[in-house]
C-alpha cells in the first residue's frame, strides 16, 4: 500500500510518503513548509501543490494528523488553539476532491498512539496508552486492540485532570495533570522555584539576575539539573512524582501493558522516572502496575511523521 500522511501542525505543515506491506511501514520522502495564518483552504491548496511533488503514483490511502479539538467521523478540524482560522474545516472532503483515495483523520495523540503501537514501542500490545508530554500532554489510547476515541473524540484529555489543589496552569486549570507534566508547565515550575530564590538574594543556575522569566524552560531547567543544580533537580523531582500520580490513575482505571510517554520523558528519562516510580509503587494497584511497563517512545522525533501515515492504515 502506498500511503501519503499529512502532519498539520500550528507552526509546519508536512507530507510524507510510505510503503506499508506485511505490518510493516517504510518511510519515502517528507517536505513541509511553515504554516501560514492565511484561509486553512489556501494553506492547504499550497500543501497538496507540495505533496504532488513527491507523490510517485496516486496514493492507495491518506492519513491526517492534527491537533484537536475535531470529529474524525465527520472528517472536520473544528478550531484547534494552535490553528487560527481553522474553524469546522471539512479537510477530509477537501482531499477525497483532490486525490479520490480513502482519506482518514485523526487528532495528533490518537495517531501518535497508533504509531507507537503499530510501529514503536507497543508493538505487539493490545493494551497501549502513549503520552505525549510535550508541549501539551494528551494521551491516544489503544484499548482490546483497536484505537478508543470516545464518544465525541474527547477520549484521552487526561491533561485535564486535577492532581493537586495548587500547581502550574494547564489546559486551563491550576495543578493539572498536564499543568505539572508538559514543557510549559516545567518552565512555570522552574520560574516559582526563581522567585522564591530571588526573595532571598539567590539565583538557580538556570536563572540569572536580569534575566526575564520568559528564558526559562524545561530544556534549560533539565541542563542545570544534569549539571548538578539543586534547585533545578527538585522541579524535575515535582514533575516526577506528579507523573507518577497521573500515571496510577490510567493504571488503576485501564489496566494497560504498556505506557509509552513522548518527548520529555525520553529526553529527561533519568531526571524524572525515580521518583515516578516511587509514586506508582504507592499510589497504583499493585496487580494492575505489575504488568504495565512505563517505557519512552521509540519513534523519537519522526513521530509525527509515522503518526500522519499510521493514521491511513488503522
Amino acid at each position: 500500500m502506498y500511503i501519503l500522511g499529512f502532519d498539520i501542525g500550528g507552526t509546519k505543515c508536512a507530507a510524507i510518503t510510505a510503503h506499508w506491506e506485511n505490518e510493516k511501514i517504510e518511510l519515502l520522502e517528507r517536505v513541509s513548509c511553515p504554516t501560514e495564518h492565511c484561509q486553512p483552504e489556501e494553506m492547504l491548496e499550497k500543501l497538496i501543490a507540495l505533496a504532488d511533488t513527491i507523490l510517485i503514483k496516486t496514493p492507495d490511502r491518506i492519513g491526517i494528523s492534527c491537533g484537536g479539538p475535531l470529529d474524525s467521523k465527520a472528517g472536520i478540524i473544528m478550531s484547534p488553539p494552535n490553528l487560527p482560522l481553522w474553524d469546522n474545516v471539512e479537510i477530509v472532503k477537501i482531499m477525497k476532491e483532490h486525490y479520490g483515495v480513502p482519506v482518514i483523520l485523526q487528532n495528533d495523540a490518537n495517531a501518535c498512539a497508533v504509531a507507537e503501537w503499530k510501529f514503536g514501542a507497543g508493538r505487539g500490545k493490545k493494551n497501549v496508552v502513549f503520552l505525549t508530554f510535550g508541549t501539551g500532554l494528551g494521551a491516544g489510547l489503544i484499548l482490546d486492540g483497536h484505537l478508543y476515541t470516545g464518544t465525541n473524540d474527547n477520549a484521552g484529555e487526561v491533561g485535564h485532570i486535577r492532581l493537586d489543589s495548587f500547581g502550574p496552569v494547564g489546559y486551563g486549570k491550576a495543578g493539572s495533570f498536564e499543568g505539572f507534566c508538559s514543557g510549559g508547565g516545567i518552565a512555570q515550575l522552574g520560574v516559582l522555584k526563581a522567585k522564591e530564590l530571588e526573595q532571598i538574594g539567590k539565583y538557580p543556575s538556570f536563572y540569572k539576575k536580569g534575566m526575564s522569566y520568559s528564558e526559562i524552560s524545561a530544556k534549560t531547567i533539565a541542563i542545570a539539573a544534569d549539571e548538578g543544580d539543586e534547585t533545578a533537580i527538585e522541579v524535575y523531582k515535582i514533575c516526577g512524582e506528579h507523573l507518577g500520580r497521573g500515571l496510577s490513575v490510567i493504571i488503576d482505571i485501564l489496566n494497560p501493558e504498556v505506557i509509552v510517554i513522548g518527548s520529555i520523558f525520553g529526553r529527561s528519562h533519568s531526571l524524572l522516572w525515580e521518583h515516578t516510580k516511587k509514586m506508582i509503587d504507592k499510589e497504583a494497584l499493585g496487580l494492575s502496575a505489575s504488568v504495565c511497563k512505563v517505557v519512552p517512545g521509540e519513534l523519537g522525533e519522526k513521530i509525527g511523521d509515522f503518526a500522519s501515515v499510521a493514521t491511513a492504515v488503522i
